[in-house]
């Protein structure tokens, strides 16, 4: 039996691994940036300032900042969009395709808190990092797996796909619930007011797509000066674009939006997010604090915390009938999935900016470290199961994706 990809599937797959190789690009450039004498000119750059005043409303913050709460809520707008498509009308639409991915996630995200807790039990600080290493970088993974051609079951990749958007759809609840502070009620009330005016657009059938954007960007607005991640405005404003357009059958404004998205976000803001938050410096003194506990529970939670859940979760799914294993798939290979998704980075550097943003410049330093390791080790480990360890399973006559 052969298992056949949708050409949304495919167009997908293939962005997210272009964009993986991307990613890796500006990480190694923000390094060297941050570990040369050009370090002065990277930090210039990141603290520019830029300011916006419309009458008494005003936003003025680094150009760091624009970058993690304005492109990043663009980023989630586009998370948002491919987790409402694929509940409709895709690979999460229905209880048989939900629970395999759905319990490997749930696995991925409660042994890495676990692992990550236990290594700082009793530093409330340092514990506010416990989601860290929950996330899974779906455009690092996917790019690692477009290295491998057909050595990978294209069955996996939309496995390890799936499993990543309930991840980061997880780590958008763990920010609204635990990443929120200073709640201005009035601002949150005017974004509430915005959001209930996207609702009734939608339930009034509006399918032209500014009045959606407008109201979108007075709401990320109101969410940025409420005390709430501004980010999360691209997700209520996502929830709220209709799938369907009764006057243009055929005509999807949801997929339009992400298709336009999806190459800005690909190309453009995860690789500019990657460069500006990647850039940590090696000296001999940040790689002694290796063995602080912050580190070492966010290496051991990407590294063994992420392969041991997922891995875990989905055998014991399989095992319950709840799931099959995927096509063509062996359990060498799925357990090789596992350890990729201990790729962690662009996520995990979002929530570890929140976690420590009050704690000092030690904690966003050594989390940094941690993410890096965990997640290059992950992915090192997971390429040479696919690679020299684990047989391929895929017939000759089925198609790449890459």
């Amino acid at each position: 039996m052969q298992f056949k990809l949708s050409d949304d599937i495919k167009d997908f797959l293939k962005k997210e691994s272009a964009s993986g190789i991307l990613l890796m690009i500006a990480t190694a450039l923000a390094l060297i940036f941050a570990n040369t004498p050009l370090v002065g000119l990277y930090d210039l750059f990141l603290s520019v300032p830029v300011g916006v005043k419309v009458g008494a409303l005003e936003i003025d913050k680094p150009l760091l900042l624009w970058i993690n709460d304005g492109l990043m809520a663009v980023f989630f707008l586009l998370i948002g969009l491919e987790v409402k498509r694929e509940f409709i009308a895709g690979e999460l639409a229905s209880p048989a395709k939900i629970a395999l991915p759905a319990v490997a996630a749930l696995g991925g995200m409660v042994v890495p808190a676990l692992v990550y807790c236990w290594f700082n039990w009793g530093d409330n600080t340092a514990l506010q990092g416990w989601a860290i290493p929950t996330a899974t970088d779906i455009a690092f993974a996917l790019g690692i797996l477009a290295l491998l051609g057909n050595r990978v079951p294209p069955s996996l990749k939309v496995f390890l796909m799936a499993l990543a958007i309930i991840d980061d759809l997880g780590a958008i609840i763990i920010i609204a619930l635990f990443y929120t502070e200073g709640l201005s009620v009035m601002s949150a009330s005017l974004a509430g007011i915005c959001f209930l005016i996207l609702v009734t657009l939608n339930r009034l059938k509006v399918s032209r797509i500014t009045p959606y954007i407008v109201v979108g960007i007075i709401m990320w607005i109101c969410v940025l000066k409420s005390g709430v991640h501004a980010t999360l405005a691209g997700v209520l404003l996502a929830f709220t674009l209709p799938m369907e357009c009764q006057k243009r059958p055929g005509h999807s404004p949801l997929k339009t939006v992400e298709h336009e998205l999806h190459h800005w976000v690909a190309y453009a803001i995860l690789p500019i997010f990657a460069f500006a938050n990647a850039g940590v410096g090696l000296s001999l003194t940040d790689v002694q604090q290796m063995g602080d506990p912050v580190p070492l529970g966010v290496i051991a939670g990407l590294f063994v915390g992420k392969q041991v859940g997922v891995f875990l979760f989905s055998a014991l799914a399989i095992k319950l009938g709840l799931g099959k294993l995927p096509t063509h798939a062996s359990w060498l290979q799925l357990y090789a999935v596992a350890v990729l998704c201990g790729v962690g980075f662009t996520m995990s550097l979002f929530i570890g900016t929140l976690a420590f943003q009050h704690a000092g410049p030690d904690y966003l330093t050594t989390d940094r470290i941690g993410i890096l390791m965990g997640s290059v080790v992950s992915a090192v480990w997971g390429y040479v199961i696919f690679r020299f360890l684990a047989k391929s399973n895929v017939p000759a006559s089925q198609p790449s994706v890459n």
